[in-house]
C-alpha cells in the first residue's frame, strides 16, 4: 500500500493524517465483528435532533448477489477497482424528520458525520474506506428497492483491507497514495467573509 507522507501545519491527532481513500483492496470478506464495529460507529455519529437520518444498503463479499447488486450501481470507472472491496454500500439520507415530517435540510450534513465515523473506525480496525460520488443515483432506487420520495442517495462507499496497487488498472496505479490538503487559512474567515483579492 502506497502512502504519501503528510505533514500537518498544527498539532492534530495522527488518525486524521492516517485516513485516506485507497482504491486497492484485498477481496477477503470482513468478519461479522468488523462489520458490526463499522456500523456501530455510524450509529453513534451526531445528528440534528438525534434523528440519525442515514440509511445504508450494503453488499458483502465479492461475487455474492448483494455485492454485485450494489457494485452495479457504481459508474464503470469505480466498478473497475471497487469490485475487490469486500464491503460496498450506498449511503442514503432520510429526506424528512421522522418526528415532524418536515424537510430535513441537515440530513446531508449528518450523513457526512456517519461517513466520517465509519471511515475512522475502519482505520482503527486496520481497514480503509473510500467514499465515491460516482454512482448512478436512479439505479440506487430501482435496483436496491429504496423509495426515492423518502431517501436521497448521498454517496457510495467501499471498505476493506489494503491491497496491492498492482491489482489496479494501469491508469490508477500511479494515483494510489494519500493526497495533500489546502491550508486551513484558505477556508477560514474570522467574523466576516472576506473574498480573496
Amino acid at each position: 500500500m502506497t502512502a504519501t507522507p503528510r505533514t500537518p501545519d498544527a498539532d492534530v491527532h495522527p488518525m486524521f493524517l492516517d485516513r485516506w481513500s485507497p482504491r486497492a483492496f484485498r477481496p477477503e470478506p470482513l468478519t461479522d465483528a468488523q462489520l458490526a464495529s463499522l456500523f456501530e460507529a455510524m450509529r453513534w455519529a451526531p445528528s440534528s435532533y438525534n434523528e440519525q437520518p442515514w440509511m445504508v444498503v450494503y453488499g458483502h463479499g465479492p461475487g455474492t448477489d448483494d455485492h454485485k447488486r450494489v457494485l452495479g450501481c457504481l459508474v464503470p470507472f469505480n466498478q473497475s477497482w471497487a469490485h475487490n472491496a469486500p464491503l460496498v454500500m450506498i449511503l442514503f439520507g432520510r429526506r424528512r424528520f421522522a418526528a415532524s415530517g418536515k424537510a430535513n435540510r441537515h440530513a446531508g450534513f449528518d450523513c457526512g458525520s456517519a461517513w466520517m465515523s465509519l471511515a475512522l473506525q475502519a482505520r482503527v480496525l486496520g481497514l480503509y474506506a473510500h467514499a465515491m460520488a460516482g454512482f448512478d443515483e436512479a439505479k440506487t432506487y430501482t435496483e436496491l428497492g429504496v423509495p426515492e420520495p423518502d431517501f436521497e442517495a448521498m454517496a457510495a462507499i467501499a471498505v476493506g483491507a489494503p491491497g496491492d496497487p498492482e491489482s489496479l488498472p494501469d491508469s490508477l496505479r500511479g494515483r494510489e497514495g494519500a493526497s495533500a490538503r489546502v491550508p486551513a487559512a484558505s477556508f477560514l474567515h474570522r467574523g466576516r467573509f472576506s473574498p480573496a483579492g
